[in-house]
């Protein structure tokens, strides 16, 4: 059924795409995309009729959905039919609000994924993230997930443009393979687009920084944002800004609409006056890291304490040990108070935060995600910040559900709500 309905998606898919003939901007990345896509969109959407990536559909199936414009049925075959309908709709009457851009996350999890997604929906635009090891069990080798990144902006001609984080040197190094016209952005002065002076707020919450590009600064401020992670975002859309003709004063503007997606270094408000950082969608190594140093930089009371709740991180193949014992030691690094971890995996995280000198009293494993919700809603008290964090199969968000504030606004707030995960 499924390579049926994955032939019929990609069919009507790129028969729409060459009847409105969108601009196509595809973005990818070992981590940084979803929130790189939000922060796009809320920039050009202040211009421009645009469209992006629904939830996390960034693959053979999710990409088509939202060409079409619709949401995964999942098993309803009713709903199927619905969708192949409405796509044979849009095909025979013209809509005239079809989108002039599409926003498109395209994620790699194994080779040729990047091609089959550049052929469904020929990018314009490439927007390169970050290159890490995420997936690295089904590439082999960081140097061939960096081929695989690289297809996106190799299928672009001289008329496009290549969008590139320059502080990530995998991605860097990749600025001599493509034909497209190349903007840079990060955080060094390398960058053609830049964020300086950067400051966390709480009096409203969010990230204030100085934008600074074409030889011109603005202020901005991102709410609700908590990380560098979120400002990288903000640089990304800002870049796509500059490239459609926006200036720097109505991009700084566009980013009041900006909202972090969900399970992306999320404040959450948690039960007894606790806070939770809600990382949840998925875990790399780089990713855990930069959430530790969110967790680290946050302001708290003397009496409060500080949690790192890690799951699993998976597809780490060979280097899993490895990997997790990094994560460990800057879990110490980082003089986080307390460590929990969940799943075999994780053990070694604790491994490796014991090398680097935190105290066994101070660590604690679980075998799975109930048993250890449990035991933090009896541990925490008012002030403690936690963060939570693991890939997508460890199912971290079930934690967050049970220690959040207001958990009927779980569907909302939380990332794997739907009904297709309810039995996983």
């Amino acid at each position: 059924m499924k390579p049926l309905i994955q032939k019929l998606l990609k069919i009507s898919a790129k028969l729409i795409l060459k009847k409105y003939r969108p601009e196509v901007i595809g973005i990818t990345g070992s981590a940084g995309k979803t929130g790189a896509r939000e922060a796009i969109y809320a920039v050009l959407a202040a211009k421009f009729k645009a469209r992006r990536s629904l939830k996390n559909y960034n693959n053979e199936i999710g990409a088509p959905l939202t060409i079409i414009g619709v949401a995964s049925p999942a098993k309803s075959i009713f709903g199927w039919l619905k969708i192949f309908f409405l796509a044979g709709k849009l095909l025979l009457k013209r809509d005239k609000n079809y989108p002039e851009i599409l926003v498109l996350e395209m994620a790699a999890d194994k080779p040729g994924d990047l091609a089959y997604l550049t052929d469904l929906a020929p990018p314009r635009i490439g927007v390169i993230t970050s290159i890490g090891d995420a997936h690295l069990e089904n590439f082999g080798s960081l140097e061939k997930i960096k081929q695989e990144k690289s297809v996106l902006i190799k299928k672009i001609d001289q008329s496009g443009w290549a969008v590139l984080n320059v502080d990530d040197s995998q991605v860097r190094s990749l600025m001599k393979k493509t034909k497209a016209k190349i903007l840079t952005y990060g955080l060094t002065s390398q960058a053609e687009i830049s964020g300086q002076e950067i400051k966390l707020m709480f009096a409203p919450l969010g990230m204030n920084f100085k934008l600074v590009g074409h030889k011109a600064f603005v202020p901005v401020f991102l709410p609700n944002v908590i990380s560098r992670a979120g400002v990288y975002a903000a640089l990304a859309g800002a870049a796509l800004g500059l490239i459609k003709g926006l200036n720097l004063v109505q991009i700084s503007q566009a980013f009041k609409a900006y909202e972090p997606p969900s399970g992306r270094l999320k404040l959450l408000a948690g039960i007894k006056n606790t806070f939770i950082i809600d990382d949840t969608y998925n875990a790399s190594p780089a990713a855990c890291i930069l959430a530790l140093e969110t967790l680290a930089s946050m302001p708290r009371t003397d009496r409060a304490n500080k949690y790192a709740v890690f799951g699993d991180m998976l597809e780490l193949g060979g280097l899993s040990q490895a990997r997790h014992e990094a994560v460990g030691r800057a879990v110490a690094k980082n003089k986080i108070d307390k460590l929990m971890v969940v799943g075999e995996r994780a053990r070694d995280i604790a491994r490796g935060a014991i090398s680097a000198g935190m105290r066994e009293d101070d660590i604690f494993h679980f075998a799975a995600t109930a048993e250890a919700g449990r035991f933090i809603q009896e541990r925490i008290k008012p002030g403690d910040i936690i963060l939570v964090k693991g890939s997508q199969g460890a199912r971290m968000e079930k934690i967050v559900k049970e220690i959040m504030a207001e958990p009927l606004r779980a569907k909302e707030l939380l990332v794997r709500q739907g009904r297709e995960w309810e039995d996983k």
